[in-house]
């Protein structure tokens, strides 16, 4: 295997930058994505002015500011809505995000992923800066309508982040290289919890959350269309050494050249792939389950203050950024120690990312009203979930580099259903938002956490899928045919 040094000598490696860049975008993604499910415990609640004990609803923990059983003063809300129209309005954004996950993975297989991320990242940006206005001047339908147009416009964002990586990032390096990238989705969770909780509190207005992201996402626009490029063949500041690397390790077909056909019959047979699909539904529904709705939990049930939630919140994704950087380089370790295969590593990692949550969820939903405990019970379960980054979200790269994006597009079409589904049947499981019922949604999604996981343990892989390879077999003949094509150096050298 060459050495770094062998790669390139450029002053900088391209596909350093590429990650670096990668990450920020999963961040803000997130960011833009899940404000909301913190900014709306500011924005309203189910009751505004005051709040009963009763035991006939469940338990709920006392705030520091109540007295036994005796009647407080609650801080006006802005809106007036209930739980069930707080669902609709926190799960509208996967309504959208469905739908342009298929035609964003197609585009970037297609013609690349630079300018289909770009866009998208645009109009999420724009979109989110817009959000008080909206949600002020016209209601939660017009809120609803306009979380679905942000999901619209972050549909294509992981497909085309994996299509670039499948073009950039060799498989020795996709352990920690993936992970970078993927994590940012951990740090924008923190940031959406911790700065938006601090953002709210000294601004004293939910609105800041949504200013100061959105315009973040559109400064960090100009220098992704300025450094970034679809292939290494393209890149006009990319070395020679490191360009002629890649191409003999990842060797995969330049997709602005147009010569991909997406060979659906082949991907939707495969029992790889739909293992992949099957364990992402449980990743997502665990996962989402907990961003949308842990905010809610530890105000409406723990009585936290919104600071304190923020912060707290966010702990578990501080504690999964770690555990994915970190088991990013125990993979890629793993693989160069040729003591295992790439299968064996990805059903290891994905069934800790699964087994840890769950394990974690349902202990914190049985630490009553002991804040310390649930709080760390939550952050070791979830901070588990990191091991997912550098298995399941690479895994799509190692069954078809060439159709990364459109494969990762289905897994997260079909998957990203459990966003779509999960915050609406949370609000109708928790009318009361008691502990008792919120200890059923933990069990819930414990249970299709481990079904799901034990799925992917049977029909998983790692290897590269014969439809990938007969793509690359048609572009090399094309090249074959055409002696002078500036592309040449796609050849081994």
């Amino acid at each position: 295997m060459p050495s770094n040094r062998q790669h390139g000598r450029g002053f900088i490696q391209q596909r350093y930058v590429l990650s670096t860049m990668g990450f920020m975008a999963l961040a803000i993604g997130y960011v833009q994505r899940f404000c909301l499910s913190l900014a709306i415990t500011e924005m309203a609640e189910q009751s505004h002015h005051t709040v009963h004990q009763n035991a006939n609803l469940g338990t709920v923990c006392p705030s520091s500011r109540s007295f036994g059983n005796t009647t407080h003063f609650k801080k006006e809300m802005e809106f007036d809505w209930d739980e069930k129209i707080q669902g609709l309005v926190l799960s509208s954004f996967f309504w959208g995000y469905v739908v342009t996950q298929m035609p964003g993975g197609m585009l970037a297989d297609k013609y690349g992923g630079k300018a289909t991320l770009g866009l998208g990242m645009l109009f999420s940006s724009v979109g989110t800066i817009i959000t008080p206005v909206v949600a002020r001047s016209y209601g939660p339908e017009a809120l609803i309508i306009l979380r679905l147009i942000i999901g619209l416009a972050q549909g294509p964002l992981y497909p085309a982040m994996s299509r670039l990586l499948a073009s950039w990032v060799p498989v020795e390096e996709r352990g920690r290289l993936g992970s970078l990238v993927f994590a940012g989705a951990q740090v924008g969770n923190v940031a959406s919890m911790q700065l938006g909780g601090f953002l709210m509190r000294y601004t004293n207005s939910w609105t800041s959350v949504f200013y100061a992201f959105g315009v973040f996402g559109i400064f960090w626009l100009m220098f992704w269309f300025v450094l970034i490029y679809n292939h290494p063949n393209r890149h006009p500041f990319i070395s020679q050494r490191e360009k002629q690397y890649l191409n003999r390790a990842i060797n995969t077909v330049d997709p602005e050249d147009g010569k991909l056909s997406i060979p659906w019959k082949s991907i939707a047979t495969s029992a790889p792939v739909w293992g992949l699909i099957i364990v992402q539904i449980g990743h997502d529904w665990g996962l989402f389950t907990i961003i949308t709705d842990l905010p809610k939990y530890m105000k409406s049930v723990l009585k936290f203050s919104v600071v304190e939630n923020g912060l707290l919140s966010g702990l578990p994704y501080i504690v999964m950024w770690l555990v994915a950087m970190g088991s990013g380089f125990i993979v890629d370790s793993m693989l160069s120690s040729q003591y295992f295969t790439v299968t064996c590593i990805r059903k290891t990692f994905v069934t800790i990312a699964s087994v840890g949550p769950a394990l974690g969820i349902v202990a914190a939903s049985y630490s009553g009203c002991d804040k310390v405990l649930a709080v760390a019970s939550f952050t070791i379960g979830m901070g588990l979930m990191g091991t997912f980054v550098p298995s399941l979200k690479v895994n799509a790269l190692d069954l078809s580099p060439n159709y990364a994006g459109t494969l990762m597009a289905i897994v997260g079409t079909i998957g990203c259903l459990s966003g779509v589904i999960a915050p609406y049947i949370v609000g109708i499981m928790v009318p009361n938002s008691s502990m008792e019922e919120w200890r059923d949604v933990f069990w819930l999604s414990a249970a299709i956490l481990i079904a799901t996981n034990l799925l992917f343990l049977q029909y998983g892989s790692g290897n590269v899928q014969p439809w990938n390879e007969k793509a690359n077999r048609q572009y090399k003949s094309s090249d074959i045919n055409n002696e002078n094509n500036t592309d040449s150096i796609l050849k081994p050298l």
